[in-house]
């Protein structure tokens, strides 16, 4: 039998003001693979991949880092899920052999594009062959375009790695200008370049003309065109020698 002192008998009564409410905890969140990955991605996004940490995610889900260790074995596979799920953005052209050479053209600048809106992101392409279903997807695309327009699977193969590569270190080239922007508090990466190019373009035009002539005149030439134009021209530069090399 129930005492009538019992806390279920009769309505609730309000918490006297001389006491403190107790706080309700906070629901927890349901781990997931898919959650630490978007968590992790939003770390890098915002502060840059030397913040990325196990115990930094954890931090922001409220758990501990051993809590992840049950989705992700360590940070290296944290930023291959991450860089994995950065690829899953591009967004690949009709295929088509026959029109290779654009289309090859068009998924590198928009894989440029989608690694340039992540930060330092790049870095973590740099440190290891990534394997995640949506790089192969990007993989199968490039290095099967080459191949199914003629060209031997070994130069396909080379012509794939070169392409990648530069891709991904002109991004790394971008994420460090991001870094350094942070490091001087500029408000943003076009105020911190403008700057950046204007100091390089001071110093080549103060060198002197007598041992450096052709730095010190074209010194101008050397800082006006903008990352993206550079990017585009290397670009043009690897497809030109591909296409010497394709067999007719």
């Amino acid at each position: 039998m129930r005492s009538r002192n019992s806390d279920d008998d009769g309505p609730d009564v309000p918490v006297p003001p001389w006491r403190k409410a107790r706080k309700q905890p906070q629901p927890r969140l349901q781990l997931s693979r898919e959650l630490i990955v978007e968590t992790g991605l939003r770390i890098l996004d915002s502060e840059g991949l030397d913040a990325l940490s196990m115990r930094r995610v954890a931090q922001e889900l409220g758990t501990g880092p051993a809590s992840l260790y049950a989705h992700v074995a360590a940070k290296e596979e944290l930023l291959e899920l991450i860089y994995d799920r950065v690829l899953g953005e591009v967004v690949l052209p009709e295929y088509d052999p026959a029109r290779w050479q654009p289309l090859l053209r068009r998924c590198a600048l928009e894989m440029h594009r989608v690694i340039l809106a992540h930060a330092d992101v790049a870095r973590a392409a740099l440190a290891g062959v990534p394997t995640g279903p949506n790089a192969m997807r990007v993989a199968e695309y490039m290095f099967g375009l080459l191949i199914d327009a003629g060209m031997s699977p070994r130069d396909a193969s080379l012509a794939f790695d070169r392409i990648v590569l530069y891709v991904c270190a002109d991004a790394f080239e971008g994420s460090l200008h991001f870094s350094r922007m942070k490091a001087v508090g500029a408000s943003s990466l076009e105020e911190f370049f403008h700057t950046y190019v204007s100091h390089i373009e001071e110093y080549f035009g103060s060198l002197p003309p007598e041992r450096y002539p052709h730095l010190s005149e074209h010194a101008k030439a050397l800082v006006e065109d903008d990352g993206e134009t550079r990017f585009r021209y290397g670009l043009d530069l690897i497809f030109d020698g591909l296409a010497a090399r394709m067999p007719r």
